[in-house]
């Protein structure tokens, strides 16, 4: 992570961008850049999941893929940058822990933070871990997402609906579910996510069909 000096005595704007990136792909870069572009963030952070609490149902790539993969992906933006803070949290992954962890790293009011996920994840946000306390540590900038209503956010506590950022971008219907489909049907996902990272899926076998016993 790197520090901005504040300008003007103003705090740095920092984004957080969150998930599993099981793979990264197209529409988080999208989702990330809009919301650089339309909040004027100084950079934002792509934060792999270390051991996702939520995910524990189902196998994923490993930590270290995921942020090759991660790093891969930003490397061309000089406003995006990869954190293993996650990764190597030997710990479940939770939103409020890694916000707080990373609080400790600034001086107090240097940065305001904005954790960018999608407008489907934001409304299961009240499962999340202490969620009633995101507000005092973040902004919660809801990116629209195909077959959600920013409507339905209504449903929401007060609090929380004070704290959330609903911002429109282009609908991109892409999804990580589908990629690992596609590669264990052996189907293209040329175009779905950056080039290196389709490289290095099929250089280190990721997603394959697991053969019969």
């Amino acid at each position: 992570m790197r520090a901005y000096p504040a300008a003007a005595g103003k705090p740095s704007k920092i984004g957080i961008m969150g998930g599993t990136f099981d793979p990264i792909h197209f529409g988080h870069l999208l989702a990330a850049e809009e919301s650089r572009s339309a909040l004027g963030l100084d950079e934002v952070i792509f934060i792999p999941s270390g051991d996702p609490a939520h995910k524990r149902g189902r196998k994923i790539a490993s930590p270290e893929d995921r942020y090759v993969m991660t790093l891969l992906t930003t490397l061309t933006n000089p406003k995006f940058t990869p954190s293993r803070i996650e990764i190597d949290r030997k710990a479940p992954s939770h939103t409020v822990d890694t916000l707080r962890e990373m609080r400790r790293s600034y001086a107090p009011g240097a940065v305001v933070f904005y954790f960018i996920t999608g407008l489907d994840a934001v409304l299961g946000i009240t499962s999340w871990k202490e969620y009633e306390s995101l507000p005092g540590l973040c902004s919660i900038v809801a990116v629209s997402r195909p077959g959600y209503a920013a409507q339905s956010l209504e449903f929401l506590p007060r609090q929380m609906r004070e704290a959330i950022i609903p911002l429109e971008i282009p609908l991109l219907s892409i999804s990580s579910t589908e990629i690992r489909e596609r590669i264990k049907e052996n189907r293209s996902i040329k175009y779905l996510l950056p080039e290196p990272v389709e490289q290095y899926i099929y250089k280190n076998g990721l997603y394959r069909k697991e053969p019969e016993v």
